[in-house]
């Protein structure tokens, strides 16, 4: 279970990266283009009462607790991103007809979303691994390991 935790950590860290990311690029759409991002519209479809900032961090941690159960290798980070971009995009959103499917959407919006996957992917695997890291060593203790002198004076097991 700590495990899936460290994962929705990532997810949201990983989702804070790809939000800085999906403002910058947007401000690059030309006029045309430059409608609302995804997200933006699912949530206004769905009609779900949520906003669009509480729909972005829970999927970001629900996501990031998912890959947190994967096995793991070098660039399976951004692997996850590009899955993610393509089971929504081209799979379920338009199956369920929120949004039509990204081959119809212009192709620079496609691109600005694929990059913010992959940064969204990226970013949630090293937070994954500096979070397990974290976990082993700086914030765990090895079996063998002595207790500090303050744990020792609060147990009062010495001075």
């Amino acid at each position: 279970m700590r495990h899936v935790m460290l994962g929705a950590l990532a997810g949201l860290a990983a989702t804070m990266a790809m939000t800085s990311a999906m403002r910058r690029f947007h401000g690059l759409l030309n006029g045309t283009n430059r409608y609302p991002l995804p997200l933006r519209e699912i949530v206004d479809r769905m009609n779900s009462g949520r906003d669009e900032r509480q729909a972005r961090t829970n999927s970001g941690a629900m996501t990031g607790a998912v890959f947190a159960l994967l096995p793991r290798h070098r660039g399976s980070g951004i692997l996850y991103g590009l899955g993610v971009w393509t089971a929504s995009y081209l799979g379920w959103i338009p199956a369920a007809r929120i949004l039509a499917p990204a081959w119809r959407h212009p192709a620079e919006r496609n691109l600005l979303m694929i990059a913010v996957h992959i940064v969204w992917g990226t970013v949630l695997a090293k937070s994954l691994s500096e979070l397990e890291a974290a976990e082993a060593e700086a914030f765990g203790r090895p079996a063998d390991a002595e207790l500090s002198v303050l744990e020792r004076r609060e147990r009062g097991t010495g001075r």
